[in-house]
């Protein structure tokens, strides 16, 4: 019989959830419906015993050709939220992306990188004034074969031939499509700043914010872009603005 006393120490003895593959609000990999747009991910992946990147591989193409790129500004919205609309930004599409890893058993973790405010004016010629002059990045990295590697990396691998020119913010590549052909890749180097592979980044990261287990760590503690209600405010004509190629 599991007395109150066997049932506290039971609790107390169990193992805790690993942070880096446990559901968060925004990453809510156990919700319904983020399992049944993973079982489709699953169809086109193959067996659960195939190489990871190659399931990371998969889900990219899944997420980019499923979810319509749009401006969203809402980036804690959770993973099943995103998938009900059918599109998001590339912050939430980037959060499918970790929900699926750690779906998987891959463990995510999201580095924060403050960002100028310039980089993103080629996507807002006419709205320049409006960019926060910096934008806080949730910028994914995953654990393979030991070793944490920064999300273009886990998708492209070191020295992929194919990647192409650098990423420039502009035109119907956004950078969640970017990251997938090994392009648009940052490294921490420092306590302030990031050594970068791609040099265009170079001068828009003003500062590596490092580690946090989650991206939900990550705005708790430093909140999102913009205030709430300009953020409530914006987000009807910003969350359906397209940002890609894709029109529906």
């Amino acid at each position: 019989m599991m007395t109150p006393a066997r049932i506290r120490r039971a609790v107390r003895a169990a193992p805790a959830a690993d942070p880096t593959t446990a559901p968060t609000r925004i990453l809510d990999h156990d919700h319904p419906d983020v399992r049944r747009f993973l079982r489709s991910i699953d169809r086109e992946a193959g067996p659960r015993e195939r190489d990871p990147q190659e399931y990371l591989r998969a889900a990219h193409r899944r997420i980019r050709d499923a979810i319509r790129p749009v401006y969203s500004m809402a980036d804690t919205r959770s993973v099943s939220g995103t998938l009900r609309r059918g599109r998001g930004s590339c912050s939430q599409r980037f959060a499918v992306l970790e929900a699926a890893a750690r779906a998987r058993g891959i463990p995510t973790r999201s580095r924060g990188l403050v960002m100028d405010g310039e980089f993103w004016y080629p996507r807002f010629p006419m709205l320049r004034r409006a960019v926060p002059r910096f934008v806080l990045l949730a910028w994914p990295e995953l654990r393979l074969d030991g070793e944490w590697v920064s999300v273009t990396r886990a998708l492209a691998g070191p020295g992929r031939a194919d990647a192409g020119p650098s990423f420039g913010n502009a035109g119907a590549e956004t950078l969640f499509d970017a990251v997938g052909r090994g392009a648009a890749d940052w490294r921490a180097a420092g306590v302030q700043g990031c050594a970068c592979d791609d040099a265009a980044f170079a001068r828009f990261v003003r500062r590596d914010l490092g580690t946090h287990s989650s991206r939900d760590e990550l705005f708790a503690r430093y909140g999102q872009n913009l205030p709430g209600p300009v953020r409530l405010a914006v987000e009807p004509l910003f969350g359906r603005w397209s940002a890609g190629a894709t029109s529906r």
